[in-house]
């Protein structure tokens, strides 16, 4: 039973982060569409709500994913030093790093969601620098967070 449970959670931290990360892209596609003038690297568009809504649901979800993974794997004899980390079993280094790339992941990717979501912000019909791409970006690495996600959740459990 434990077993079965463990593949569902796995199946649904990576079909979170799936979907997170096709709803921004799908952003940034729709921020694509409204109007923009654009000179160097200065650009002047009207804000889109339909990428603000899919970026704001992108983020939210991929933080959804973030906290289940870290929740249900859980820090299982949390390695605290220099030393025990040499001594530590493989499958906990794994853990650890897993841990570690899936944090990194998540401060870059919801930074780059938040940043090319507030750019689609009512509030924001002015010329700036171009926040081209961030939405995609983002997108993808939620790609990325669910596979280090789930490598995190087996090893941590594993390690047990």
């Amino acid at each position: 039973m434990v077993k079965a449970g463990g593949i569902f959670l796995c199946f649904l931290i990576v079909v979170i982060d799936v979907v997170a990360g096709i709803l921004g892209i799908e952003a940034e596609v729709e921020q694509n569409k409204v109007k923009h003038l654009r000179l160097w690297i200065f650009e002047c568009r009207d804000p889109s709500h339909q990428a603000f809504m899919l970026g704001f649901a992108a983020g939210a979800l991929l933080v959804i994913a973030h906290v289940m993974a870290n929740l249900l794997g859980g820090c299982h004899h949390c390695i605290c030093s220099q030393d025990e980390l040499q001594k530590a079993s493989p499958n906990r280094q794994l853990s650890l790093a897993c841990l570690v790339f899936t944090w990194i992941i998540l401060a870059v990717g919801l930074s780059m969601l938040v940043i090319g979501t507030l750019s689609n912000h009512k509030s924001r019909a002015s010329c700036g620098f171009t926040h081209h791409h961030f939405l995609s970006i983002g997108g993808i690495l939620c790609f990325v967070h669910g596979l280090f996600s789930v490598a995190y959740y087996i090893s941590a459990t594993a390690s047990e």
